[in-house]
């Protein structure tokens, strides 16, 4: 039997779906957004394999929600990202970055836009809370910023969809890739949304009252019995091979849109104001000196990924980093995002990196290094 010592304390907070992770056998947790987050359900392998072959639900309570509502809130939200919201409908998302004023991404969140004036920033891990309150109060807009009682599940792989139709019935298969609904489930408030942290088909589920988290874990649980359902945790695996950012490991307030290659998210010659307009127009007339790449680390399976940044070089000088590295079991290779200085970006060059003293040879590839096109997570 498995001894459970998380070392929890007060000072963190636990997500409203606690006692269900524990129950369906989380072993171990670290800390996202000043919150436990439970990181191991065992093998990470099959928890990739349970993900894409039938599907999982993860506690991503720790995904707080920035919530911006008064007469000025599409004002005030728009000033927050370098992404033209006109086209923003109510109960849709977007992917956007916030920056600030020397163009630095702050976070890289989804934003939900609850009403006309009604929005949630689900967030990567930072203290955008505190960033959005500061803007606020020097912005001259009439706007309230809060933190709600708002905590989102994912259930994500390709047996999600039917078990949402087991749980909410057929007209769930309406609901359209970034695209969300409000309803209720057995006096459960939820958001519903055609999105996820996992480059795989899934929704996410933002539970709108804390009292009701194990209740809404166990139901899915349940209904997804039959649909051979696992309890996991967001797989770096599959987060990886689909060339998805995590923040502070491979972007953080020093890297710039445009060294990750998000060009699409910047609207500069649109009439939008924004924080880092003026400096991200510098950046993009100056060029970048870094990129964000794919490589393949050629040496044996890497037990489980990186967890401090790996140098690499070339004729022993260091010319970027690797930032997030794993092994892909489909794949069958090591794959890494790295950021490197930008004349050793070119597809095809041999790098050296560093890992535990040792050097291996690395060669720079496409990415997204599966489903290029992201099919997977938008088609039904």
């Amino acid at each position: 039997m498995i001894k459970k010592n998380f070392g929890f304390g007060t000072q963190i907070r636990k997500s409203p779906y606690f006692d269900s992770t524990v129950k369906w056998g989380a072993t171990g947790f670290s800390v996202y957004n000043h919150m436990y987050i439970p990181r191991d359900f065992g093998d990470p392998e099959q928890n990739f394999w349970n993900l894409i072959e039938t599907a999982i639900l993860c506690d991503v309570a720790v995904e707080r929600q920035v919530e911006i509502t008064g007469p000025d809130a599409f004002k005030f939200i728009q000033l927050l990202t370098p992404r033209d919201l006109s086209k923003l409908s109510v109960g849709q998302c977007k992917y956007v970055l916030i920056t600030n004023s020397d163009g630095g991404v702050l976070n890289d969140p989804v934003l939900l836009r609850l009403g006309e004036n009604h929005f949630w920033l689900s967030l990567g891990d930072s203290d955008i809370l505190l960033w959005a309150q500061g803007v606020a109060v020097n912005s001259g807009l009439d706007v309230t910023i809060a933190e709600p009682d708002v905590s989102p599940l994912q259930l994500q792989g390709p047996n999600s969809a039917e078990i949402m139709i087991k749980l909410f019935g057929e007209s769930i298969k309406d609901l359209k890739y970034y695209w969300f609904k409000e309803l209720d489930l057995d006096g459960i408030p939820l958001v519903v949304s055609r999105t996820g942290w996992s480059s795989e088909f899934g929704y996410e589920l933002f539970l709108r009252d804390g009292s009701k988290g194990n209740q809404l874990y166990e139901k899915i649980m349940t209904a997804g019995k039959e649909f051979g359902i696992k309890p996991g945790h967001t797989s770096s695996i599959r987060r990886i091979e689909g060339g998805m950012l995590s923040y502070h490991a491979d972007a953080d307030i020093h890297t710039n849109p445009f060294e990750l290659g998000l060009d699409r998210l910047i609207n500069l010659d649109s009439n939008i104001d924004f924080i880092g307009k003026k400096a991200l127009k510098k950046i993009k007339a100056d060029g970048v000196k870094r990129l964000q790449v794919g490589l393949e680390i050629k040496c044996k399976k890497l037990n489980g990924p990186n967890t401090t940044f790996w140098p690499l070089t070339v004729d022993n000088n260091i010319i970027g980093k690797i930032t997030s590295a794993v092994y892909s079991p489909r794949l069958e290779k090591n794959i890494a995002l790295a950021m490197v200085d930008i004349e050793y970006s070119k597809i095809g060059l041999e790098i050296n990196v560093l890992i535990e003293d040792k050097n291996f040879k690395c060669e720079v590839i496409e990415k997204p290094f599966f489903d290029p096109k992201k099919k997977l997570p938008q088609n039904l």
